[in-house]
């Protein structure tokens, strides 16, 4: 473990978080608002501990695969929690550890919230509070790398154990311009999404809140009733569409501009992630016309938009869906465990997981049948290796092992098994509402100190897809 280049790189980062608040801050300043003293207090703080870290001395400043694990782990708990000390400091929430849930779930793209009066936050925390969507949805980390020059070989690792989903690579041969690239699109994005919002009649402070969560597939909302506040068809479809956008794989982008639109719809996991959409959102459809809602139309919009948000792991709510029939729960609650694709801002499973489990069982189906048959596992014309394919089944496993725990320790708190369980699988699937108590409608702020605290390491577990916060448990992984 090389310590010295993992705390200096900490240090970088909490330097990042500290310029990342300074638009939070102009606005709390714009607004006159009650938190602009918090905004201060807390980049003095960030910005003294990470110029002092840039002092440390580097002998060896080679980052290697254990250094890039701790430093993203301990990263994003780090920069949660100071990324929470301008609602303590302002007094916006009393409890530090409700504090510390709202920004990882910021953070972590998640959007539970435990705030039962959302239009009671000052402006610059409610900035702030879906500003920490954006930067977290294409990563804390990777944002580092993009902005700030090379501060050791092996930025890799780092990347490696932030992105989301199996077999991150570089889009081109520097992996800083790779990161450049991808926060390019991700800014173009953004600003296309703020544009079109404010035309269908937000407010240019709206579309912002709205983009950065629709961008950073996160959710939260400065408004009670989330996107369903506003009754805006054209909000909704906007959101939909850019909710979908950012469920797909970001180097699918990448080819996108690069003219080659054919690899788009060759790509498999894109086509099973169309797939499922479709189906949910037919199944859905039939399911609540007539019953929720009488006409065909309305019907089909609010499945569509609450299908698209679900799975790419966003939970904006245009309806109380906890309302609806037990068949359409169910089939959003499913959603929450299969998530978005590979490389993009979504979380939960992912559907290239899915997709490979599957094709890993039709081959021991084939095996059972032909025993002497040679069977591999394909994707995109290739053979996927066995070790790839271990990997996946040891994270389903860990993933719901995780899952079942988590709902065993909150249920510790008393309440009925739906907001138990759909309150782990939306903190753990960085999804945000669930059912229950913490429907669309409600918050997780009835929940004990305990329970948030779980809650919060599933979170962070989910978002850095499990392993980099599990080793931090690990006796081995901190040896030399």
């Amino acid at each position: 473990m090389n310590y010295s280049m993992v705390l200096k790189n900490l240090g970088i980062l909490l330097i990042c978080e500290a310029l990342a608040m300074i638009p939070s801050l102009a606005v709390a300043i714009g607004y006159k608002g009650d938190d602009v003293a918090g905004f201060l207090y807390t980049i003095a703080i960030l910005l003294f501990i990470g110029i002092c870290s840039l002092f440390i001395k580097t002998k060896n400043k080679t980052i290697y695969g254990r250094d890039g694990f701790a430093i993203a782990a301990i990263g994003w708990i780090l920069a949660s929690f100071f990324g929470s000390l301008p609602f303590y400091f302002s007094g916006a929430v009393p409890s530090l550890v409700d504090c510390f849930f709202e920004t990882v779930s910021g953070f972590t793209t998640t959007g539970s919230s435990i705030l039962t009066n959302v239009e009671a936050l000052p402006m610059g925390l409610a900035f702030w509070r879906s500003f920490t969507h954006w930067i977290g949805g294409m990563g804390i980390l990777v944002l580092a790398i993009a902005i700030l020059p090379n501060i050791g070989v092996g930025n890799m690792q780092i990347m490696k154990a932030e992105s989301p989903g199996p077999n991150p690579g570089k889009l081109v041969p520097r992996l800083k311009k790779t990161a450049m690239i991808l926060y390019g699109i991700y800014i173009v994005i953004t600003i296309t999404q703020v544009i079109l919002l404010k035309i269908s009649g937000l407010s240019l402070f709206d579309s912002f809140i709205y983009s950065f969560g629709s961008a950073g597939t996160g959710g939260f909302a400065n408004k009670s009733l989330s996107v369903g506040h506003y009754n805006n068809l054209a909000a909704e479809i906007i959101i939909t569409i850019f909710c979908f956008i950012c469920g797909v794989n970001f180097s699918l982008h990448y080819a996108v501009i690069k003219g080659n639109i054919k690899e788009l719809f060759k790509d498999e996991e894109f086509r099973l992630y169309n797939g499922i959409i479709l189906l949910a959102i037919v199944l859905i459809t039939i399911n609540i016309n007539g019953t929720i809602f009488k006409g065909l139309g309305e019907s089909l919009r609010h499945s569509s938009f609450q299908v698209v948000t679900i799975i790419t792991t966003t939970g904006y709510s245009s309806v109380d869906f906890n309302q609806w029939p037990a068949f359409s729960k169910m089939i959003l609650f499913i959603l929450m465990f299969i998530g978005g694709c590979a490389g993009s801002t979504g979380g939960s499973i992912k559907n290239i997981r899915i997709l490979l489990l599957f094709k890993a069982v039709k081959r021991e189906v084939h095996k059972i049948i032909h025993p002497k048959g040679v069977y591999t596992v394909k994707y995109g014309g290739k053979t996927v290796s066995e070790s790839i394919l271990s990997t996946i089944s040891n994270f389903f496993f860990i993933y719901m092992l995780i899952f079942f725990l988590a709902v065993l320790l909150v249920s510790i708190d008393g309440k009925d098994t739906i907001t138990n369980i759909s309150a782990v699988a939306a903190t753990l699937g960085n999804i945000g509402p669930g059912f229950g108590e913490v429907g669309p409608m409600g918050s997780f702020s009835s929940f004990s100190d305990f329970s948030k605290i779980i809650m919060s390491f599933c979170m962070i577990a989910g978002r850095l897809e499990i392993y980099p916060l599990l080793l931090l448990f690990s006796r081995q992984f901190w040896k030399n």
